[in-house]
């Protein structure tokens, strides 16, 4: 029987704990987790009838292997998609709807460069002539800024595609590495030639998408709370132990194992998972080999709610929400208007409006209060939106350094250290969203890749 520790009880260390107990029912599989709850940043709010994401708002639906484990523990019937409707772009002090025949912000067509007003005459001009610009050589990492900019010029990419792409990174677009984040662009630039070619012919040669447009994301009635207290559930009928203020201070590397000491008591396992953030590894280790993540940088943010009376937000607009060009001077980078989004989220005659603060490299979360970062959301929010009077509640969710920034280089760096580890450390695997991925189904994935790995290495012996 394998012994197996997990640090850390966000979703990848819940993942990881059901797909190795799934896999074996044998193995002693232990979390500990520092905090007090289970989930991580994902962390629902529930007051007055609303349903309120503090944390991760939603995950993209075509990432299946999400949407297969909630089924699988038996969630599948809570989940809701979210209401479609036009998604906004505030650039040059005002609202643009981003653009028909894109893809997070990039042009797929010419029409959708002649199309819209985002972009100058002489800017649609430069961006047309991507579909005859040489391509880079395939396998040299460069920022995701370089690359568009190179396909299609600066307006585009500040006004088009920077304000989708940048924020789920929280990363300066001119760092941004886009092998580690957007890869499948640069294979379709060098398989076509071009974008605006290759793009839309790898649309037609997907399954067509139903005729109702429906929503790309998903949601549980519950809330994204609902899926980590069922994961922690589940977890535990199988034989899971999850320890809580379980401060993990010491893995140390011995013949055949490791020495896992947790709040100054120690045990031995065969294999150990530390899905923490990267910034946690210098506790643990002092290897050479590790210094890549002393000094990997990452963004912290913040998401700022307040809730209204319908009749205070004049908001007629058929939209989900809008983000915010970098070339604007504001506070925040988005907002989704929640109440439209996601119906089961706010109450009848409510409105609910969730606002998006933190860029790289300033400190507004760190050295502003809450008071204070209300009222500066609130500031940009009247620049943009008709809101009268004042919100019924707001929340401010703070979360330090949560954003690990993928700089240029940053995928080659991971694999040499992974294949350091494995080498190395024999039975100690690095997961999580300082590694390859952030999203919520990338976690799971990852999670559920270590499991097989593990259980595979336990049938060959």
């Amino acid at each position: 029987m394998k012994n197996i520790a997990i640090i850390g009880a966000g979703i990848t260390g819940l993942s990881s704990m059901y797909y190795l107990l799934t896999g074996n029912q044998d193995y002693r599989v232990d979390i500990f987790e520092k905090s007090d709850r289970a989930g991580g940043k994902v962390k629902t709010h529930i007051q007055d009838g609303y349903t309120i994401e503090l944390g991760p708002e939603s995950y993209l639906s075509r990432k299946q292997i999400m949407t297969d484990l909630a089924e699988e523990i038996g969630l599948g019937h809570t989940l809701v998609r979210n209401e479609t409707g036009q998604s906004y772009i505030y650039t040059k002090n005002q609202l643009f709807p981003v653009p028909m025949g894109t893809m997070l912000g990039v042009p797929m067509e010419f029409k959708a460069l002649l199309s819209t007003e985002l972009i100058s005459w002489p800017g649609k001009l430069k961006a047309s002539l991507e579909y005859f610009k040489d391509t880079m050589p395939l396998y040299k990492d460069i920022s995701v800024g370089e690359f568009f900019r190179h396909r299609f010029g600066n307006e585009v990419l500040e006004n088009m595609i920077e304000p989708l792409l940048s924020g789920v990174y929280g990363t300066n677009i001119d760092q941004l590495s886009l092998m580690s984040t957007y890869p499948n662009f640069k294979k379709t630039e060098q398989y076509y030639g071009s974008l605006m070619k290759g793009l839309p012919i790898e649309r037609s040669l997907k399954p067509q998408a139903p005729k109702k447009k429906v929503g790309q994301f998903y949601q549980f009635s519950d809330g994204l709370q609902s899926f980590i207290d069922r994961l922690v559930e589940v977890n535990i009928e199988k034989g899971g132990q999850i320890n809580f203020q379980a401060d993990v201070t010491d893995i140390e590397k011995l013949d055949d194992g490791y020495r896992v000491t947790v709040n100054g008591e120690s045990q031995v396992y065969d294999e150990v998972i530390v899905t923490t953030p990267h910034f946690q590894y210098k506790r643990w280790f002092d290897d050479k080999e590790f210094e890549y993540f002393k000094h990997m940088e990452a963004t912290s943010v913040a998401t700022v709610v307040m809730a209204f009376d319908q009749e205070q937000v004049n908001n007629s607009i058929d939209g989900t929400g809008f983000v915010v060009s970098r070339n604007m001077d504001t506070v925040i980078t988005a907002c989704t208007w929640t109440n439209k989004k996601w119906k089961h989220s706010t109450p009848s005659g409510k409105a609910l409006l969730r606002a998006y603060v933190g860029r790289p490299g300033d400190f507004i979360v760190h050295e502003k209060s809450d008071e204070d970062i209300i009222r500066l959301v609130r500031k940009d929010l009247d620049q943009i939106m008709n809101i009268e009077g004042e919100p019924n509640f707001s929340i401010v969710t703070r979360l330090p350094n949560s954003m690990p920034n993928y700089f240029v280089g940053h995928k080659r760096m991971i694999d040499e250290i992974q294949d350091y580890v494995g080498e190395t450390y024999p039975g100690l695997h690095l997961i999580g969203a300082s590694h390859y991925a952030v999203g919520l189904p990338d976690c799971v994935q990852t999670a559920k890749d270590t499991a097989d790995k593990i259980l595979n290495m336990s049938l060959d012996f």
